[in-house]
């Protein structure tokens, strides 16, 4: 039994004969000129995909902000460790001027006290040089009872070599200045007695004392006791007599209140 197909106006066209039938339009329009206007738009809105939401926006907006959030925070340890080099550096330049500073007072303070020092020494010296070269009574407070050269039949030469001045016995004599002792003990009519050369080259003696504190060799400075008076040797009381000479031996005696009075001592 043979079947035929059926051709009713209300049955949809084959897939052949539509493909057909637009290719035929497509033909037309293009001959025509419609299709630039019409086919162009129709065309690009088959083929445009519809837009989807993937998220992929979002992703980078999220994205460059965290970057931009890491930026910002390396920024601000590289800014945080910028100020601490810098605030370290001048920490240390601070303390580098302080222990600077500290030094250079240090060594000011250590000149200056030096320059004091040598300042005082210098003082020192010079007073005690002065002091050594300077001279002094042999009895302090004292003054004269006998001049020198007074006539007598005391004196075996006719007249007083020295000068006495007034003591009590175990009165304090003193070196009238600076010098080395080169007689100590009795010395005859002088009773016990002490003879200095002076630094000057001159002599002075000290005669009649009670007691001596001092031995030859003995160097002595003004002012220094070297024994105590009395009425030693050829003396009618305590006293002292003192001689100034040229030179060591009996016989050179020159004026012991000149000589005193040569030296600064008022007598």
């Amino acid at each position: 039994m043979a079947f035929t197909r059926a051709t009713g106006k209300h049955r949809r066209p084959s897939r052949l004969t539509r493909t057909t039938a637009n290719v035929a339009g497509v033909a037309a329009l293009t001959t025509t000129g419609v299709i630039g206007g019409l086919a162009a738009p129709a065309l690009a809105a088959d083929e445009a995909p519809a837009p989807q939401h993937t998220g992929l926006t979002q992703a980078i907006s999220v994205g460059d902000s965290l970057a931009q959030s890491i930026d910002a925070q390396a920024a601000a340890q590289q800014q945080a460790a910028d100020d601490a080099a810098a605030a370290k550096k001048a920490e240390e330049a601070a303390k580098k001027k302080a222990e600077e500073a500290k030094r250079k007072a240090e060594a000011e303070a250590k000149a200056k006290a030096k320059k004091e020092r040598e300042a005082k020494e210098r003082a020192a010296r010079e007073a005690e040089r002065k002091r050594l070269n300077s001279y002094v009574s042999p009895i302090t407070g004292s003054s004269i009872s006998t001049g020198y050269q007074t006539g007598g039949a005391m004196w075996s030469s006719g007249s007083h070599t020295g000068v006495d001045f007034h003591a009590a016995s175990g009165t304090s004599v003193h070196a009238v200045g600076s010098g080395t002792v080169v007689e100590a003990g009795w010395g005859g009519a002088y009773g016990n007695n002490v003879v200095i050369k002076m630094n000057d080259g001159t002599y002075t003696q000290y005669g009649h004392m009670s007691s001596l504190g001092v031995t030859v060799g003995q160097a002595v400075t003004p002012g220094q006791q070297i024994g105590l008076s009395g009425s030693t040797g050829n003396s009618s009381g305590p006293h002292l007599h003192f001689e100034a000479r040229t030179g060591e031996d009996y016989g050179t005696d020159i004026d012991p209140v000149s000589y005193l009075r040569s030296h600064g001592v008022n007598v």
